[in-house]
C-alpha cells in the first residue's frame, strides 16, 4: 500500500451524504492530514496529480468505509452532468478505511 503524502490536497466526496462530513474529516486528520488540505469535491475543479479523491463508498444510503485515490493523471474534458471535470481524472487505490 502507497504512502499517504498528508501535504497533498484531499477532495471529498461525500454523495449527498452530508452528516457524514464531520466523521470523514476526522478519519483524515487522524490519518496526519490537515484540515487545510481538505476541500469539497466540486465537478468544476480538480485535484493535481499526486492530489487525492477521497469519497464515501460505496455511493449510495449506507457508505461504510472512505475510499482515498491518488490522481495519476488529469486531461482536459466536457465537463458532463455531476462528475464534471473529473470525468477526465485516473486514479488508483491507496486504501480503504472503515467509517466506524
Amino acid at each position: 500500500m502507497a504512502e499517504i503524502d498528508t501535504q497533498k490536497d484531499f477532495f471529498l466526496f461525500l454523495h449527498g451524504k452530508m452528516d457524514l462530513k464531520q466523521k470523514a474529516t476526522d478519519v483524515l486528520i487522524a490519518k496526519g492530514c490537515s484540515d487545510e488540505k481538505i476541500t469539497m469535491g466540486i465537478p468544476t475543479k480538480v485535484g493535481n496529480v499526486g492530489d487525492y479523491m477521497v469519497q464515501l463508498w460505496p455511493p449510495g444510503p449506507a457508505p461504510n468505509q472512505i475510499k482515498i485515490q491518488q490522481i495519476t493523471k488529469v486531461e482536459d474534458v466536457e465537463p458532463e452532468g455531476m462528475i464534471g471535470l473529473w470525468k477526465g481524472v485516473s486514479k488508483e487505490d491507496v486504501e480503504s478505511i472503515p467509517l466506524e
